[in-house]
């Protein structure tokens, strides 16, 4: 079938998806001669839209999905969506405002029903996305976070942890979101080093003797909810005042000096302010320090004590605050209290001070320290199965430096702060007792037979509870109603399920015993922590297995010049924009070949011309191989190694060559490799080189020359297009079926075997003798280059030597059409030709040296040429010195930043390699 003059990517990619997904390609083959091979999908956010990051993570999920479904293996790739609680609500939220309404207006029931609405209108635009992108996803097995099947996962999973003594409430400082309303785990936390200021405030003595003593902080605002001052015993600087009080400035009420090995005698003055409520260092010390609870205060009921100062909504709070700073916002009651406290004559000191902030990782409000009862898992004890899963059960990290990071997290592991203050997502499957769980025991419970409990606390499944026949109170014995804690799980809850609940857990699904454990998760270093951990970590807790053999962490998406994309920066690449512009094919290829193993990546739009460019000369490239075939009506499907000429063979040997490297660089998980690799085999290889020659062919008189050209022609060009077809989907399936590869319209290439190589079409003694010709070629075509012969001017071959010669005599057609001579002198001794250009070609490969000469006296002017390649070499050397200069000053190494000293060495590097190039050019012409 002709082909049109140019590609069209559009029309081709929406036709084969719908395809496709039609005839239900992406479903597993149940009778699959291999194994089966799985990969969950990272889930995207359900409010999502494709973005670079997107687009390169299922670009490579898709390549290995691709290439182990051409090998014979059973494979599933199962998609799904993130139910995102805090950004999907934060979106219905805005929503709301522009209706001026509130959630709370609204009600919870009202609520969840407008945030489903808003999911089943607009939830699904990131799956069209990946559509678009060519991911071959089983839709049919679509997952939801909060769809049935996973909520059941979350409630059982939640529930044995209870009951394996993992899950507990308790009154502690946790990260809280001023603006999300709700707690968030130290690793929703994002730091960000933000210059600030340490201000030395005195605290005065109490009992008026002396001079009190000064303590530094970054956060004066917090000094309203200062229990104590703080020294370390190990300085004798402040020994003698342990044990005293002081007045707490602004505030009408005195505080005690103590120590502890926690301070840091280095930092500030060496005394530290202790605020228990907005703190995580303050709030341990102050648990071992009891004296600081008043006389009447037990040990669970401390924290009712006054010492909140910042409410919920990030404003100071409006009882335990004196009244010129109630309902202010933190950063402007900093500002008042630094302007009363200079009026006093107590701020002594303001200096500059770089620190560490911690933001929300969904809205970038800035974190407030909060004491509140929240839920926890125990960490420890699950901790230990994901160090095992590396160290016992051979799971592995590509590139390995990420082992390390891994480990070292697990080792100093946290307890996951689980509850959430938002009404979107799985609320906790805790009913409490309206007459026995009151607000003053909640966060106070305590530990029976290794489980924690509240008076009148009750776990359970939600259809259990809501069944009409609750059970009754386990602390008065009576059925009365029953009210469901409020909170809701963290997202990453049902997501560190997510490899084994998709596939049917808590049910002993036929999915879940085939399918689990999955191959291989592809993902970014940013969730490591977040997801990949606690996956591995519930995979053997539930059930007992790794979630996945392999982790493979590509890098993050810069833009040229190293900075991240960022919508603040306006510098973000659109991946629906450029498969617009280039198609879905050109993307992805692109994408796989700029992607080190683990190496960030450095992005402009500029750079994926070379997936559009490639996808052309692919194209181009079959379509000159297709016109030739239909013009004699042939459909050739095999050719005959009996007429094979040295270029068959090479190009055989070649494509054998790049199979096994393809295919080993994906074994690895080197797509920057396999891609290279097929780039340079398609373009450099199979067009510039073989197809130039497969035209002088097709012209021999010898007909079985011919037909076995054109034999071989489309049976290098379909192995090439399966090779692709991971990388290039559209295109290659487009190219299969029009060069007649299809057996029927209802064959698919993704169905075709991973091409392996054949030893019968490898011999090395003809692939090497090929690359002398071509060493030949290049040789005479560079001499052309540099000395400005024109294009149709012929030139002659002089070449001394004898070993292996018949290679140019045989093939002297194809000399003088690339590289345009018109004559050949071949002999063992030769005189140089009186103004001619000398190249040396070393012995190789069992063969002698050649000299080839080139007579180019009468085609171009020598002396200027000499001139003008000395003054080249000249004005290289000037730049050079400049360089070399700089580069051994050593203020400029000292002060200049280290990106800008290795850009100016790489500089130089090249500038040399150019002028080795030219001195060379300047001896052939001696």
């Amino acid at each position: 079938m002709a082909l049109p003059p140019t590609y069209s990517p559009s029309e081709v990619e929406k036709r084969w998806y719908a395809d496709w997904e039609a005839r239900g390609a992406f479903k597993p083959n149940v009778n699959a001669s291999q194994g089966p091979f799985t990969i969950v999908i990272p889930p995207p956010n359900v409010t999502g839209i494709l973005h670079m990051g997107h687009a390169l993570n299922n670009t490579l999920q898709d390549i290995l999905i691709r290439w182990k479904r051409m090998q014979g293996h059973a494979v599933l790739w199962v998609p799904g969506t993130d139910h995102a609680g805090i950004a999907t609500q934060n979106v219905v939220e805005r929503q709301l405002a522009k209706e001026n309404l509130t959630r709370q207006q609204l009600g919870r029931d009202q609520f969840i029903k407008r945030v489903w609405t808003w999911k089943e209108k607009y939830g699904s635009t990131i799956v069209h996305q990946l559509r678009r992108l060519g991911s071959s996803c089983d839709w049919s097995r679509e997952r939801f976070t909060m769809d049935e099947g996973l909520s059941r996962a979350v409630e059982t999973a939640f529930l044995k942890l209870y009951e394996a003594g993992l899950i507990y409430r308790g009154y502690y400082l946790v990260n809280w979101c001023p603006r999300c309303q709700t707690a968030l785990s130290d690793e929703e936390v994002v730091h960000e080093e933000v210059k600030g200021h340490l201000w030395h405030i005195r605290y005065p003595s109490a009992s008026g003797k002396g001079e009190g003593i000064v303590v530094a902080t970054t956060r004066p605002e917090t000094l309203l909810g200062d229990v104590a001052v703080a020294v370390n015993p190990k300085g004798g600087r402040y020994r003698s005042l342990v044990g005293t009080n002081v007045l707490l400035p602004l505030c009408d009420r005195s505080i005690p000096i103590i120590e502890d090995e926690a301070v840091d005698s280095t930092f500030g003055t060496g005394a530290v302010k202790i605020t228990p409520a907005h703190d995580p260092v303050d709030f341990e010390m102050a648990k071992r320090h009891l004296e600081l609870i008043p006389p009447n205060a037990s040990r669970k009921d401390w924290t009712s004590i006054p010492v909140r100062v910042i409410d919920s909504d990030g404003r100071m709070s409006r009882s335990n605050v004196p009244a010129p700073y109630q309902g202010l916002d933190r950063f402007e009651c900093r500002k008042k209290i630094l302007e009363d406290l200079e009026a006093q004559g107590l701020l002594i000191k303001t200096e500059d001070y770089g620190t560490s902030i911690g933001h929300c990782y969904r809205c970038r409000t800035v974190i407030e320290p909060t004491l509140s009862p929240q839920w926890f898992v125990k960490m420890r004890p699950l901790a230990k199965l994901g160090i095992e899963a590396v160290e016992k059960d051979g799971m592995r990290f590509i590139p390995v430096r990420w082992t390390k990071v891994y480990l070292d997290w697990l080792r100093n592991i946290r307890d996951w702060c689980i509850s959430r203050q938002i009404w979107w997502g799985h609320q906790i499957p805790i009913w409490y007792c309206t007459s026995c769980n009151k607000p003053d025991v909640q966060g106070h419970g305590s530990w029976v037979n290794g489980q924690y409990v509240e008076p009148g606390m009750i776990v359970g499944h939600r259809e259990e509870i809501k069944s009409g026949n609750p059970p009754p109170c386990p602390t008065c014995g009576k059925k009365v109603s029953l009210v469901q804690d409020p909170d809701v799980l963290d997202t990453w809850f049902s997501s560190w399920l997510w490899p084994f609940s998709t596939l049917g857990w808590p049910e002993q699904t036929k999915d879940l015993n085939t399918f689990y454990p999955t191959s291989v998760l592809v993902t970014g270093q940013d969730i490591i922590f977040f997801w990949v951990a606690r996956m591995v970590m519930a995979g053997k807790f539930f059930l007992g297995k790794i979630p996945f053999k392999d982790v493979y962490i590509h890098g993050i998406i810069r833009v040229e010049g190293g900075k991240k994309m960022s919508k603040s920066l306006g510098n973000i690449i659109d991946p629906l924009e450029i498969i617009d512009r280039v198609g879905a094919d050109a993307l992805r290829f692109s994408l796989a070949h700029m992607t080190s193993e683990g190496q960030d990546m450095y992005l402009s739009e500029n750079k994926f011309l070379l997936g559009r460019n490639f996808a052309n000369k692919l194209w181009n490239a079959s379509r000159l191989i297709l016109e030739k075939i239909d013009s004699k009506g042939e459909r050739p499907i095999s050719f005959n190694l009996r007429f094979m000429t040295v270029p068959d063979w090479w190009i055989l040997s070649r494509l054998q060559w790049t199979m096994e490297g393809v295919t080993k660089s994906l074994s690895d998980y080197h797509f920057n490799d396999a891609a290279q690799l097929l780039y340079g085999f398609v373009w450099n290889e199979f067009c510039d080189w073989y197809l130039e020659i497969a035209k002088l062919q097709r012209e021999d008189p010898d007909i079985a020359i011919v037909q076995n050209t054109n034999h071989l022609l489309l049976t290098v060009l379909e192995e090439t297009l399966r090779l692709l077809h991971p990388f290039m989907p559209f295109i290659t399936e487009e190219l299969w079926h029009r060069i007649g590869a299809a057996e029927s319209p209802d064959s698919t290439i993704m169905k075709t075997p991973w091409p392996t190589p054949e030893s019968a079409w490898a011999d090395p003694n003809k692939e090497w003798a090929f690359k002398k010709l071509q060493t030949v070629i290049t040789e005479v075509r560079n001499i052309r280059a540099i000395f400005h012969v024109p294009p149709k001017e012929k030139v002659s071959l002089w070449v001394q030597g004898s070993q292996g010669i018949g290679i140019l005599t045989q093939h002297e057609k194809i000399l003088q059409r690339l590289a345009g001579i018109d004559r050949l002198m071949i002999k063992a001794k030769l005189d140089r030709p009186k103004g001619s250009v000398i190249s040396h070609l070393p012995a190789q490969h069992g063969l002698d040296s050649w000299d080839l000469m080139v007579p180019l006296e009468g085609l171009v002017d020598l002396a200027v040429e000499r001139k003008r390649i000395e003054k080249e070499v000249q004005d290289l050397e000037t730049r050079a010195k400049s360089k070399r200069g700089r580069l051994e000053d050593p203020t400029f190494r000292s002060k200049a930043p280290a990106d800008v000293v290795a850009e100016e060495e790489e500089s130089l590097k090249e500038l040399e390699a150019q002028m080795g190039k030219w001195a060379e050019s300047l001896k052939q012409l001696q």
